[in-house]
């Protein structure tokens, strides 16, 4: 199943990365996971973004997750944690979205300095609900879901109406063989009534 677990946001400094905002969804993990898993994603974006170089992107697998992270020229950055199902290109449109959000929210000032606590960003945890599903998120992936729904139903038709021209093709072939029966019939009918014909 397509699952977005983890997405954050880091000012990418000389020496480290710094965590500016984070929202998670791990209901999918036990309840006594949680703060293991939490704690983990934490450490593997922080380093994925220590990692990646300033004015690019990539996609990082790690065990069952891929880590899409983007690090723009003024060193924010982002990284999405979903599993292996989720689109790469609906990934990167998300974290691109996010930070130009939070660029437009938060002063680039408050960036070196700032915090989970100090910040004042409260969209991410409802954009990383919306982004669950990538097909409601992200424009063409809609538009390829509904061609490919759009073909199945168009196929399925294409074969209703197969399978009603076969039936129409043995009803055609029954008439014919009825209308043969049925002048047969009316030839012997009219025999049989014309002895019984006082005219």
């Amino acid at each position: 199943m397509v699952k977005l677990h983890a997405l954050s946001i880091f000012y990418k400094g000389p020496h480290e990365a710094r965590l500016l905002k984070a929202a998670f969804d791990l209901q999918s993990f036990s309840f006594f996971q949680r703060g293991s898993v939490q704690e983990f994603m934490s450490f593997a974006s922080k380093t994925i973004v220590e990692r990646t170089q300033v004015a690019s992107r990539q996609s990082v697998k790690q065990d069952v997750y891929m880590c899409h992270v983007y690090v723009r020229a003024d060193s924010l950055s982002a990284v999405l944690i979903a599993d292996h199902e989720y689109p790469g290109r609906v990934a990167h449109t998300l974290i691109t979205k996010v930070m130009d959000d939070f660029a437009l929210k938060v002063t680039p000032d408050q960036w070196p300095t700032g915090s989970d606590a100090t910040v004042n960003f409260t969209q991410l945890p409802a954009l990383l609900a919306k982004y669950q599903n990538p097909r409601e998120a992200d424009a063409l992936t809609k538009i390829q879901g509904d061609l490919d729904e759009t073909k199945i139903i168009l196929r399925n038709t294409i074969e209703a109406v197969l399978e009603r021209g076969e039936k129409l093709d043995d009803l055609v072939v029954k008439s014919e063989q009825l209308s043969v029966q049925s002048k047969a019939f009316y030839k012997t009918a009219k025999k049989t009534n014309s002895c019984c014909n006082f005219s």
